[in-house]
C-alpha cells in the first residue's frame, strides 16, 4: 500500500510538471518562460502532496464531518445573509457582513462536527460496503469481557449470534495493558489479545470495530455506555461498577457471572454425582471434594479414599454464603481409581 501511494504521489509530481510545461504553448507571452512554468508546476505538486502527509491522520469519519459542518454553516449564513436584516444598506457593508457570517459560520459548523464526530457518525453514518444485516442485534464489548477470555468460547458455541462491537479505544487500552512493564497486567493484556486472535478465526462471527476514541482515560466507562445507548447495543463486561452505571442510563448489559450461575445444573437429593475428594472432612469418617461450580461436597464414609475420584448420592443440600454445601453418601461400588 505505502509503495502504491509512493508511486501515485511521484506520478502527481510529474504531472503538475507536465500540465505546466503545456500551459505555455497555450499562451504565447509564457512560451519564454517555461523553466519558470514547470517550476511552479514541481512546487504546486510538492504543495499538494505535502498536504496529503499533513492529513494522514484524517479518515472517512473526519471528511464526512467536516463536509456535514460545512455545508450546514453555509446554510446558516446563506439564510441570515438573505434575511431582512441585511436588505437595506452600504453594498459594500453588506457584502462584508455576508463574507464575515460565511466564515464564522462555516468555522463554528466544521468545528462543532469534528469535535462530536462520534456523535455524527452514529446520527449520519457513512455507508461501509460490507454485507451486514440492518436488524441485527448489536452487543458491545470492554476490556474485562476480552481479558475474561469465556466470550470466545460462548460464541464457539454459537448461543450468541449479536454482532461483536469493539470500539477502536477499547483496542488501545488493551493494548497498553499488553506492554505494562507489570508481569501480571502483562499476561491480563496478552491473553486479551489472544481472545481477539480466537475471535477473529470465528468464521461466523461478525466483528465490528467502531472508531471512536477518548480524550481521558477516566471517559472510557461513560463512553462505552453511551456507544452502547446510541447503537441500541447491549453491553458485555465483567466490570461489576461499569454495569451498574450502565443499569442507571436504562442499557441492557450481559453478565457473563450471570449466566455462568444460570447454566448450573440443579441437584436434587437422590441423585448421583462424581467428585474428587481432596482432604478429609471435619466429623469422623468424611472426605471433602468440589464441583466444577466450586460447591463443596461432604461425603460419609469416604476418608480412606482421599485422593480419588468417587461417586455419591446426594442426601441433602445447604446454601452458604460461598455457594452451596452438599452432604452424600458413598457409593462404594462406584469408586475409581
Amino acid at each position: 500500500m505505502n509503495k502504491t501511494l509512493l508511486a501515485i504521489r511521484i506520478f502527481f509530481i510529474a504531472l503538475c510538471v507536465i500540465a505546466s510545461w503545456l500551459v505555455c504553448y497555450t499562451i504565447e507571452e509564457w512560451d519564454h518562460k517555461r523553466g519558470l512554468a514547470m517550476a511552479v508546476g514541481l512546487m504546486i505538486g510538492i504543495l499538494v502532496v505535502l498536504v496529503d502527509l499533513m492529513l494522514k491522520g484524517f479518515s472517512l469519519r473526519g471528511l464526512t464531518a467536516l463536509t456535514f459542518g460545512l455545508g450546514v454553516g453555509a446554510i446558516i449564513s446563506w439564510i441570515i445573509g438573505n434575511s431582512p436584516l441585511l436588505n437595506k444598506g452600504d453594498p459594500s457593508i453588506i457584502y462584508l457582513v455576508q463574507l464575515s457570517l460565511f466564515v464564522i459560520c462555516t468555522y463554528l459548523g466544521t468545528v462543532i462536527a469534528l469535535r462530536g464526530k462520534d456523535d455524527f457518525n452514529l446520527v449520519i453514518p457513512y455507508v461501509r460496503f460490507v454485507p451486514h444485516e440492518v436488524d441485527v442485534p448489536l452487543v458491545v464489548v470492554d476490556t474485562s469481557a476480552l481479558i475474561d477470555g469465556r466470550i470466545a468460547k460462548l460464541y464457539e458455541t454459537q448461543f450468541l449470534g449479536a454482532a461483536l462491537v469493539i470500539p477502536s479505544f477499547v483496542l488501545m487500552e488493551l493494548q497498553s495493558i499488553a506492554d505494562s512493564p507489570d508481569p501480571v497486567k502483562q499476561a491480563r493484556g496478552r491473553r486479551g489479545l489472544q481472545v481477539l486472535n480466537d475471535l477473529r478465526a470465528i468464521k461466523h462471527i461478525d466483528i465490528r470495530i467502531h472508531q471512536s476514541e477518548v480524550s481521558r482515560r477516566q471517559d472510557i466507562e461513560a463512553k462505552l455506555v453511551f456507544l452502547a445507548q446510541s447503537m441500541r447495543a447491549k453491553l458485555l463486561t465483567t466490570d461489576t461498577n461499569l454495569a451498574s452505571m450502565a443499569r442507571f442510563q436504562g442499557v441492557p448489559w450481559l453478565n457473563l457471572h450471570a449466566l455462568e450461575n444460570a447454566l448450573r445444573p440443579e441437584l436434587v437429593i437422590g441423585e448421583s454425582i462424581a467428585v474428587d475428594l481432596v482432604k478429609p472432612g471435619k466429623e469422623d469418617g468424611q472426605a471433602l471434594g468440589y464441583l466444577g461450580d466450586g460447591s463443596m461436597v461432604v461425603v460419609n464414609n469416604a476418608r480412606a479414599l482421599v485422593g480419588k475420584r468417587v461417586t455419591a448420592e446426594i442426601i441433602g443440600v445447604l446454601p452458604s454464603a460461598g455457594g452451596k454445601m452438599i452432604f452424600a453418601n458413598l457409593l462404594g461400588e462406584s469408586v475409581v481409581a
